[in-house]
């Protein structure tokens, strides 16, 4: 495994364990510069393709989608289990679908109902995001029509 400082190859694991719900493992490695580090193995069913609006293809990437998970979490009340534990969710719901290839509007809304149980102001935040808010108004209507959801 490459260190991330040093960009080199010579590491040894120092710990290994399973993680809480049993779909990885994680490593906890030691550099020779010193440095620690943690990986993840993970067991992967299927290569995912994910189909953009425009067309495009790229490969699914869990990184990529754990960082806008992050981001739209950053500074909530939600601790990092959790918030890992909805990523490998999200992550095995997908590959469930049973389909090589997944538009990423079907991962933006599974993204979006899993924030709207997990954290309200998370997913207003991953949906300006994700919706493309424009302008104040198209934030505005999005927050009303919430407003008038809830209140029902």
């Amino acid at each position: 495994m490459i260190c991330p400082c040093e960009k080199k190859g010579e590491t040894s694991v120092v710990d290994s364990r399973p993680t809480e719900d049993g779909t990885a493992i994680r490593r906890r490695r030691l550099c020779v510069c010193g440095e620690r580090f943690t990986t993840f193995e993970r067991v992967q069913f299927r290569e995912l393709v994910i189909v953009k609006k425009n067309g495009r293809k790229s490969a699914f990437d869990r990184d990529k989608l754990s960082k806008s998970i992050y981001i739209a979490l950053k500074k909530r009340p939600i601790d990092t289990d959790t918030i890992e534990k909805f990523i490998t969710k999200i992550s095995r719901s997908l590959e469930e679908l049973g389909q090589s290839e997944i538009t990423s509007n079907t991962v933006g809304t599974m993204v979006m109902d899993g924030l709207k149980e997990l954290d309200p102001v998370a997913y207003v935040r991953f949906a300006s995001v994700y919706r493309n808010f424009r302008e104040e108004k198209d934030f505005v209507q999005f927050v009303d029509k919430l407003n008038v959801i809830k209140n029902k």
